[in-house]
């Protein structure tokens, strides 16, 4: 809980585990706060999933404007989350990629299509990038095989559409992993990756 614009004071809640609603019954005062400057200030709601071993991650916030409620009585109402207004947030989204996978036992062979991507972040000075994408194959942490897209200039939302086919013996497709890296291209210096994912048994996430 914190005031806008300048966030001087926040305020946390304790966690509340497993639970989908929370119960939370808590209060907070800010204090020294004049009451010709409140009506200028956003009191902002924000709330989290609490993760212990790496950044919380914000579920939603709810905004209200001191200007837009009557100050002299006891305001209780519910109100709809929206989705995190958070510069932060914004800067370390990388983008989204869609791709397709299938493997054919019998011939040993597995494909995969590299379809677009979406969203991918800003990486040079004009506000575009020059991005294509580059797959790795991997056996027991070693790279065995690596192809590439075409590079689409001036785009933040490539779309390739572009199969690749490495050949796979059946009793390697559980020990082999994916590396599927989007690149921004430099022509002169070097060439950045934007963001990767990765494809294997070892892999984590949300299953299928």
């Amino acid at each position: 809980v914190y005031l806008m614009p300048d966030k001087k004071k926040k305020f946390e809640t304790k966690v509340h585990r497993k639970t989908l609603n929370p119960v939370f019954n808590e209060s907070f005062t800010f204090k020294n706060v004049p009451y010709a400057d409140i009506t200028g200030k956003t009191l902002v709601f924000a709330i989290y999933d609490f993760d212990r071993f790496s950044k919380h991650d914000q579920i939603g916030q709810v905004q209200v404007a001191m200007n837009s409620i009557d100050l002299g009585s006891v305001m209780e109402e519910w109100r709809d989350l929206t989705s995190p207004d958070n510069d932060a947030e914004k800067e370390n989204k990388l983008g989204d990629i869609c791709f397709s996978l299938r493997y054919v036992p019998t011939a040993g062979k597995l494909t995969v299509v590299i379809l677009e991507a979406k969203n991918l972040k800003k990486m040079d000075v004009g506000g575009l990038s020059d991005p294509y994408v580059k797959i790795s194959l991997m056996l027991n942490g070693k790279r065995i095989k690596k192809k590439k897209t075409t590079v689409k200039k001036c785009t933040l939302n490539p779309y390739y559409n572009e199969s690749f086919t490495f050949e796979v013996p059946f009793e390697q497709i559980q020990k082999v992993s994916l590396y599927i890296t989007v690149v921004d291209y430099d022509r002169i210096g070097t060439s950045e990756p934007i963001g990767r994912t990765f494809l294997g048994c070892n892999s984590t996430g949300t299953e299928l």
